[in-house]
This record gives structure tokens, C-alpha cells and sequence, in this order.
């Protein structure tokens, strides 16, 4: 078995869909999972939708409207025949997610984006799957929440393995070409849960590891895995390969390349990762792998943009330890922060966190009860791998430094 994922940029519109078929006539293609994206910034657009569910409600219909234009317009181009099943298929998708709106009474906005979000991938893969199988590669499209198990932490479900590796070794066809969606589950009681944004990457790893697959190929846009994304460095360079160490630690910083959870699953039974270019699937892109390191060896580069950089101190100018820093953590799990980078002194502590579930306020009206607190929101978090004092000089200039760490291998800098 081999796993292939397909993200959204690389099935954006039906040229992107007829390319997924150039890339499996120029590789081998037998007993393979195919796990795809929603198609281009679908995903976006369904937030767009869930945000009109919830604050405006006029907006609603035509929301949903434009997105089934999007996925119509690549029918017509995809499919000669508008009588085709696909069509009616697609329809029905979408007939389902608007009565879903209807008839749901949950005013929880985390359950409402999980059960309405996926609408995206099930139409994508549909499509894929029934155009494939009109050019000539059979396949089964599968609906990835009969195998993939997890809990009901709505927007970022943990996998129950033992329930996945179950479903899977009953249900999986190995020896056929298999279709899936990514990003999405189900739970106990068979609501659909998602895996947290770019999620995808971390469905494909989750199925190779319980189909115990050759290898895993997550085709992009970009050549492979770069030392820094184009969109805000220059002269950015493919690195040819990097250990499963090296890769957790770039994730774990934000680097949107591989997703932060894709690799652990991997590396426990050293299945390689390889990242190619959709537009040049013969190049050999970056090979993630066991003790590869890191080649070339040159610093590399991470933005996280929209980060909150909160500094709390004792209102006494008492010390802030153990007991302190222990009730701040307990405040950032209760309010469910993202936490990229601390730094503590002998009476203030800083923190800088992602507001994923818009719960800052409340975090804020929470600690200033029991400390003094200063919040800067909207601050950029830029981090370098094998770092040189030229390149930090080079990436201050010109910025404001809020707080900067530097450690034997990285380094940290948030800035206004």
C-alpha cells in the first residue's frame, strides 16, 4: 500500500483534477489511498457559510448558493454529459448540508463547523472519484468517517486508534484504488468530528499507519519542502531531505508544509514521508525520513502571523513560580489557547498563544483577577531553525521586538 494526499490547491478546479490523473499515469499507482482536500479555499468558504448560520442568517441561502455554483462550474468542465450521476450526487451533498441548518437546535458553534465544514472534502472526492472513473482508473470512494475514530473534542478530535485500526482491518479494501476524504472523523456516536485545519496530511499518516504503507506522498504546489514559504521570504530553497526529527520540530513551530501531527504516526513504524510537486511528479521533492537530518543544512525559516503575546506579572511584585505558572496553564488549557513560545522572569511571565477558539476575553477577565496582565494582540511570531547571528540581524531590521529566545538550534522573535 501506498497513500497519496491531494490538497486543496492541487484539486482547485477541473485542470487541477486532470492533472491528479497525469500524476498517477507517471507513477505507479496500484493498491493506493487517495485522501483529497476540499477543492482550492473551499474550506474558507465554508466557514463563510457557518458564519452566516450563526450572525447572519439573510446571507445564508446565497452563501450556500455560491458554493454549490463553485463545485457546479467544475462539473460542467470535468463532465460532458449533465446527466451524469455526479451531478445529481453533488446536489444532494449540498441538499444535505442545508437541511442540516434547518433542523439543527445545537447553538454549540464547534459541533455546528464540525457537522457542516466536511461538505467540502465529500464533494471533492466525489467528483474525483467519478472522474477517474469515466477516464479509465477504477476506484471505490470511501466515506473516511466509517474508519476514522475519535473523540468529540469538536475542531481539534483526538484519534481513538484501537477503534480506527478496528474499522479499517474489517472494512478496507487494500487491494483496489481507494478514494477518502481528509481532515474528518466521527465519534462514538457517529457525529462527524474534524482534525484541526490542514488537517488532511494527518489523515493520510493515520492511514498508513494502520494499512502498514510503503510510503506516503503528500503532493503540493511547491516543490518539496522548502526552508521558508515564498509567500513572505525570499530565495527560499528545497531541502532534498530531512529527518522525522527535524520535520516534528519544523511543524511543531508552524511550518505549514507537513501538518504538526502528520509525522508521529510515521516515524513509530518508519514509514518515509515524501513531499513532491504536483506540476513535476518525476522530481524527487524532499524524502522525510528516518536519520536523514538535514540536507542542505541552512537555516529555515517560520512565520506565524495573528499571534497574541500576553505578559502577566504579580500585582505585589511577588514572584511569579510554581503555583503561579501552574494556574496561568490551567487558564490557557480551560480557554483552549495554542501555546507557542513562554518566557519567564522572577515576576512576570509572558506567553504567546493562537486564539483558535476566540476565547481571549474571557482568558483576559479571567487572569486580570489574580494578576497584572498587558496584551498585545495581532503580533507576528518568527522562528528560525540552525539560525546564525547574520540572518537574526538580517530579519530584525526594519521590526519592533517584543521578545526575542535564542537556544542552541533556534531561534524566536515576536514582533509588532
Amino acid at each position: 500500500m501506498q497513500v497519496f494526499k491531494f490538497g486543496g490547491a492541487s484539486v482547485k478546479d477541473a485542470q487541477g483534477v486532470k492533472n491528479l490523473v497525469t500524476v498517477l499515469r507517471e507513477t505507479e499507482h496500484d493498491n493506493t489511498l487517495i485522501v483529497v482536500s476540499a477543492m482550492g479555499k473551499m474550506t474558507n468558504a465554508m466557514e463563510g457559510v457557518i458564519g452566516n448560520y450563526f450572525d447572519n442568517k439573510a446571507e445564508l441561502q446565497s452563501s450556500l448558493q455560491e458554493v454549490r455554483k463553485f463545485h457546479n462550474a467544475i462539473l460542467l468542465d470535468l463532465f460532458e454529459n449533465e446527466n451524469h450521476a455526479i451531478f445529481k450526487k453533488t446536489s444532494k451533498l449540498f441538499d444535505e448540508l442545508a437541511a442540516f441548518f434547518d433542523r439543527n437546535k445545537s447553538p454549540d458553534y464547534n459541533f455546528v463547523y464540525d457537522q457542516a465544514i466536511g461538505y467540502g472534502e465529500l464533494a471533492s472526492s466525489a467528483i474525483i472519484s467519478a472522474y477517474l472513473n469515466d477516464v479509465g482508473f477504477e476506484n471505490t470512494c470511501l466515506d473516511v468517517r466509517e474508519f476514522l475514530k475519535t473523540d468529540s473534542y469538536y475542531r481539534r478530535a483526538n484519534v481513538n486508534w484501537l477503534d480506527t485500526q478496528t474499522q479499517i482491518n474489517k472494512h478496507f479494501n487494500k487491494n483496489k484504488l481507494n478514494i477518502t476524504q481528509g481532515f474528518l472523523g466521527s465519534d462514538a456516536n457517529n457525529f462527524t468530528t474534524t482534525l484541526g485545519r490542514e488537517g488532511s496530511d494527518y489523515t493520510a499518516a493515520i492511514f498508513a499507519y494502520c494499512l502498514n504503507a510503503q510510503s506516503v506522498t503528500i503532493w503540493k504546489d511547491v516543490p518539496g519542502v522548502l526552508n521558508a514559504d515564498p509567500r513572505y521570504f525570499e530565495n527560499a530553497q528545497l531541502l532534498n531531505s530531512i529527518s522525522y526529527r527535524e520535520a516534528i520540530e519544523l511543524a511543531f513551530y508552524g511550518a505549514s508544509v507537513i501538518h504538526p501531527k502528520t509525522l508521529q504516526p510515521l516515524q513509530r513504524k518508519e514509514i518515509p514521508l515524501y513531499v513532491k510537486s504536483f506540476l513535476h511528479p518525476k522530481n524527487a521533492g524532499t524524502c522525510v525520513g528516518k536519520g536523514k537530518g538535514i540536507e542542505p543544512k541552512i537555516p529555515c525559516f517560520i512565520l506565524k502571523r495573528n499571534q497574541i503575546l500576553i505578559s502577566i506579572s504579580s500585582l505585589d511584585f511577588s514572584y511569579i513560580v510554581e503555583e503561579n505558572i501552574s494556574d496561568i496553564f490551567n487558564l490557557l488549557h480551560l480557554y483552549k489557547m495554542k501555546v507557542d513560545v513562554i518566557q519567564n522572569s522572577a515576576i512576570s511571565f509572558s506567553v504567546c498563544v493562537d486564539d483558535i477558539y476566540q476565547n481571549l476575553d474571557k482568558l483576559l477577565q479571567h487572569l486580570k483577577a489574580k494578576f497584572k496582565v498587558t496584551c498585545h494582540e495581532n503580533v507576528s511570531l518568527y522562528t528560525i531553525r540552525h539560525y546564525n547571528l547574520e540572518v537574526v540581524a538580517q530579519l530584525e531590521q526594519g521590526k519592533t521586538v517584543l521578545m526575542k529566545q535564542l537556544a542552541q538550534e533556534t531561534m524566536q522573535m515576536i514582533t509588532k
